[in-house]
């Protein structure tokens, strides 16, 4: 018997969640994605010193000078990206700084200047994804952009609410993250039984459901996994974007995956949401849960950019 993960991938798109060339290297995934933290933990890996040496040669990151820090930052992560396509037939997924997650223009402006920083190198924007935060700006952000053809990743997506908002931006993708909405609950006692009990896969499973039911385009990419089981629940879904200690594990697993999400299976019916901005805030504000989670991710996210921007300053070719 083949292994789950060789199971995985005849039903699910799978991507690699990490910057680690080696591990993108040992799993051949379709598409990688990135993010501020993993961009710093990519950045302590050896095989990155020259490139790093590189950045800091070409921006000169100064705590004098804030713009060439970010420049420094910006550089390194859309550089860390190309490495990346190289190994990987898909999309590489490159992340809006988060501190710029309720301002549209700076968002706008940035994923251009992402876009442009991969032209220089060669790369087309077909296979780049421009990863904003499922903020009510960042979605507005991601309607202009996929208009002008620049693909978008919506992250740190914890609702129904957030998802028919990116739906009805024509969104490329959307990552609602499993584990972390498992987290919140587990604070709060909740130990789900079995991983169809845990509340991040019934959250996809419902955007999946939605989703199919209303015609969506838009790829839902399950991500932020805590365990297998949380993945052998959502085999299926469109794509799920896994980190390599756990692709490690389904790699190694031999027993039946069992498919669980299709596009043809029935479906409980749910109505279509279409929040203006007054009614996106409101279901947001009701959704304890998806505004602690979303807030906590955008805080996690730009403490690791500063960190990130913190080593480049201090960097020693």
């Amino acid at each position: 018997m083949s292994s789950k993960l060789d199971q995985l991938r005849g039903m699910t798109d799978v991507v690699a969640d990490t910057g680690d060339i080696d591990a993108i290297k040992r799993f051949s995934p379709q598409d990688a994605t990135t993010n501020p933290s993993l961009i710093l933990k990519a950045a302590q890996l050896p095989q990155y010193k020259a490139l790093i040496d590189e950045v800091v040669a070409e921006t000169k990151p100064s705590s004098a000078d804030t713009a060439s820090v970010k420049a420094a930052g910006l550089l390194l992560a859309t550089r860390i990206g190309g490495e990346i396509t190289q190994l990987v037939p898909g999309k590489v997924s490159t992340e809006v700084d988060a501190r710029l997650s309720f301002d549209t223009d700076a968002t706008l402006a940035e994923a251009r200047k992402i876009i442009a920083l991969y032209h220089e190198m060669g790369i087309d924007k077909s296979r780049i994804l421009i990863k904003i935060a499922s903020t009510w700006e960042g979605i507005q952000a991601a309607k202009i952009l996929e208009a002008e053809n620049i693909e978008c990743n919506l992250t740190l997506l914890f609702s129904l609410t957030q998802a028919a908002a990116c739906a009805e931006a024509n969104a490329t993708l959307i990552s609602p993250f499993v584990g972390r909405i498992l987290d919140w609950h587990k604070a709060r006692g909740l130990e789900p039984s079995t991983a169809f009990d845990d509340p991040g896969v019934q959250s996809v499973s419902q955007i999946y459901s939605y989703y199919k039911q209303h015609g969506f385009n838009t790829v839902v990419m399950g991500a932020s996994f805590r365990n297998i089981g949380e993945i052998e629940a959502l085999a299926g879904c469109d794509r799920l974007t896994i980190s390599p200690q756990l692709l490690e594990e389904l790699a190694t697993e031999q027993a039946e995956l069992p498919r669980q999400l299709s596009p043809a299976q029935s479906f409980a019916p749910l109505p279509r949401l279409q929040h203006n901005e007054a009614d996106f805030r409101w279901a947001m504000n009701e959704d304890a849960m998806a505004t602690e989670k979303l807030a906590e991710g955008i805080r996690a996210f730009a403490a690791d950019q500063q960190k990130l921007e913190a080593m480049l300053i201090d960097w020693q070719a």
